[in-house]
């Protein structure tokens, strides 16, 4: 809220479309509800677009910011309706054998599209497909997946998947935020949830180019994973999960950092420049 401010954001947005530039206005979230909430009551939008699925129901702006926006007559755009594809494949035995005993046989895919478009605040779930089979499955799910159309033993099915999946965490952490800010600028909620997610998924390439885009310096240019920290054990204090978060950092560094993860960072820091030139763009010295 603080950046909007700073530079101005509103009043560009709002000269925009005083002067016809724009129709709309809106925006994307990534931060925590408080904020979200400030964000919305800051200005007259149109839309805003959010993260939202049935594993990341309190992530974010979540539930509770979904209903806020709705409350306010935004129109709601959910972004991850599968957690980019993770809810749609590479589905885990257990997670599998709850979907296998459901009275409805449904693809992974459309149980978490129609559990999204069940909520009656949600506009439009951005789903990305990767070849026409999904766009006509996807469209056959959303001409009958109405807004309160899933019958409680549906939901139960969902229930019981996300459980499924949150069984296999390896760390109990919800992303509170409480153990924040580490002194020695460790990042330590990303580093549980893309550990996490490297349980649950079992993709570790995957899981080991988000760590090292995400938390080795790619993106932001500053590192905060996992090696980094001390020991201190101040964020052990304010942790309401009580989880031993030193120790587990360790565990973390040693599954996803280390020698391929640096191999990794290190050619995705050539593709870099790469893909600056052919944006038109001039890399960073």
């Amino acid at each position: 809220m603080e950046k909007l401010q700073r530079f101005r954001a509103l009043k560009f947005l709002e000269k925009a479309k005083a002067d016809g530039k724009i129709i709309n206005m809106g925006f994307s979230f990534h931060g925590f509800i408080e904020t979200f909430k400030d964000i919305v009551n800051a200005n007259d939008w149109t839309m805003c677009q959010i993260l939202y699925n049935f594993l990341d129901e309190k992530l974010q702006a979540g539930i509770e910011g979904l209903k806020f926006a709705a409350s306010q007559d935004l129109a709601v755009m959910v972004m991850e309706p599968l957690r980019g594809g993770a809810l749609a494949g590479n589905i885990p035995a257990e997670v599998q054998k709850i979907y296998k005993k459901a009275k409805l046989r449904r693809s992974a895919a459309e149980w978490g599209l129609r559990w999204v478009w069940n909520h009656p605040e949600v506009t439009v779930a951005l789903s990305g497909m990767n070849d026409k089979s999904q766009v006509t499955e996807n469209i056959k799910i959303a001409e009958t997946a109405l807004p309160g159309s899933m019958k409680a033993s549906e939901l139960t099915v969902i229930k019981r998947a996300a459980a499924g999946y949150r069984n296999l965490l390896k760390v109990p952490c919800t992303g509170c935020q409480y153990c924040m800010p580490c002194p020695f600028g460790v990042n330590i909620p990303s580093n549980f949830r893309i550990y996490n997610d490297y349980y649950m998924f079992g993709d570790e390439q995957a899981s080991r180019t988000i760590y090292a885009r995400m938390l080795m310096g790619l993106l932001t240019g500053k590192r905060s994973d996992a090696s980094l920290c001390k020991e201190c054990k101040k964020c052990m204090e304010r942790c309401p999960q009580h989880i031993e978060i030193p120790e587990q950092l360790k565990l973390v560094s040693k599954d996803l950092g280390g020698p391929k993860t640096e191999a990794i960072l290190a050619v995705q820091m050539k593709k870099a420049p790469k893909e600056s030139s052919k944006s038109g763009k001039k890399p960073k010295k």
